[in-house]
Parts: structure tokens; C-alpha cells; sequence
């Protein structure tokens, strides 16, 4: 899960842990809280056996109020879903969408939702490459 003030990109893995891919997104509407009977729905629809979710440190590194928002959806995620759930470092994901959409020729105007869901599914691309026996993070 690509964490974000309004919206919320999901991606998911095959059974296999190889291969990351977008599945939707989330969004929170203003002044409310975040969706979590949605989110809830999608993990026992999947099958999911652990959550991540991304932790939007600052550029050195350090940890501002995004991140304590994160943590604490994390740990309400795991209390409320019987899960583990893991933080994952996600600077630069979004950009690198963003980046990955125009490379391909495609526009990103109007497609938030689907930035958001590919970066959510960069995000799980490179945990699942960084934890695979062998595996190199990028």
C-alpha cells in the first residue's frame, strides 16, 4: 500500500512473492477518517498473509509527521487484520511512476488513481525484490 494523504495505491503479489501488480486505490475524502472497512474488504478478498505499507520518510532519511501517520495506519492495519505488517522506505516512488508513465508515452493528467497504484506496485516490486533469497534492492 502506497501511503498518501488522500489516496491510496494497492498493489498486490502473486502467491510467490515474484511478481508485483496494482490492484486499485483508496481514497480518503476530505476530514475523514481512512478507509479501513475498504481495505479490510480487499485483504480477506485477496487472500493476503502479511500487508506493507509505504513509509513516506523525508529526503535525508529522517521522519516527519507523514511517517507517524504511516506507522500508526500500520499498526492499525495489523491490529485489525490479524496480519504482519511491514514498513517500507517509499522515497521517490511516486515520482518514479510518474516518471515510468511518460517514459512509456502515456499521460499521467487525470490518472492519479492509476499513478497511485503503480507506485504502489513499484513499492511492493522492490520489497519483494529486496527480500527474495539473493534479492538486490534497487
Amino acid at each position: 500500500m502506497d501511503w498518501g494523504e488522500k489516496r491510496f495505491g494497492i498493489a498486490r503479489s502473486d502467491e510467490q512473492r515474484v511478481l508485483a501488480q496494482p490492484l486499485t486505490t483508496l481514497t480518503r475524502r476530505a476530514g475523514k477518517r481512512f478507509p479501513m472497512p475498504q481495505l479490510l474488504t480487499l485483504i480477506h478478498e485477496q487472500g493476503a498473509t502479511g500487508i506493507l505499507v509505504s513509509l513516506p520518510l523525508a529526503a535525508d532519511g529522517s521522519e516527519g509527521e507523514p511517517a507517524r501517520q504511516a506507522r500508526a495506519l500500520a499498526d492499525e492495519i495489523a491490529r485489525r487484520s490479524n496480519l504482519p505488517v511491514d514498513l517500507w522506505d517509499e522515497r521517490f516512488t511516486t515520482a518514479r511512476a510518474l516518471r515510468t508513465v511518460r517514459e512509456m508515452g502515456g499521460r499521467t493528467r487525470g490518472r492519479k488513481e492509476d499513478v497511485d497504484a503503480l507506485a504502489a506496485t513499484l513499492l511492493l516490486q522492490h520489497y519483494l525484490d529486496a527480500k527474495r533469497p539473493g534479492g538486490n534492492a534497487l
